[in-house]
């Protein structure tokens, strides 16, 4: 589809899907390739990194521990900048090697937290793995260890990224197109 619209909103296709599997099968070589010998624990940030965390990690193709939690720090189109932990990590990190999948980087604010309160509890090391980033858009101190593309500084949504929860299940991601 070349257009969806999502309540007030009307978006544009801005990434396929099969430029973004090649971004991650990228990806996946570098983690498997830095991190060989190391049994990290992918942790996926719910709930935007779902759809890009199964990506992942069928192309990891191996037996690593996988976790899941929740954190959040959007409403609509913005960051509130404070972090709310909706779901603690599901399995214990303490002396663990953690991977965190998140779908985007923005402020940078959420992975930011995230990543010191896994060091709170315990964790030997913290790497950040996002599908997408805007180095544009980063106001914080935070270093992503692995980046599928880096993106402009556009609102968008699919492949699991959302708009006030809809349009998560796109297989594509779209921008918000600009009103003429």
């Amino acid at each position: 589809m070349k257009e969806i619209k999502l309540r007030d909103y009307t978006f544009e296709l801005y990434l396929d899907e099969q430029t973004i599997l090649s971004s991650v099968h990228r990806m996946a070589e570098q983690i498997k390739h830095d991190l060989a010998g190391k049994n990290p624990l992918f942790v996926c940030v719910m709930n935007g990194s779902f759809m890009f965390a199964v990506d992942l990690f069928r192309e990891l193709d191996e037996g690593y521990d996988v976790a899941f939690a929740r954190y959040s720090s959007y409403s609509g189109t913005c960051s509130t900048m404070q972090l709310k932990e909706h779901m603690p990590v599901s399995m214990p990190v303490e002396g663990r090697v953690v991977v965190l999948v998140e779908d985007l980087i923005d402020t940078g604010y959420t992975m930011q937290c995230v990543k010191k309160r896994f060091y709170e509890l315990g964790a030997k090391e913290v790497f950040i793995a996002a599908m997408l980033q805007k180095p544009k858009a980063l106001k914080c101190d935070v270093v992503t260890d692995y980046v599928g593309m880096e993106i402009d500084n556009e609102f968008i949504v699919g492949h699991g990224l959302d708009y006030d929860n809809m349009g998560r299940m796109y297989r594509d991601i779209y921008k918000i197109k600009p009103n003429k």
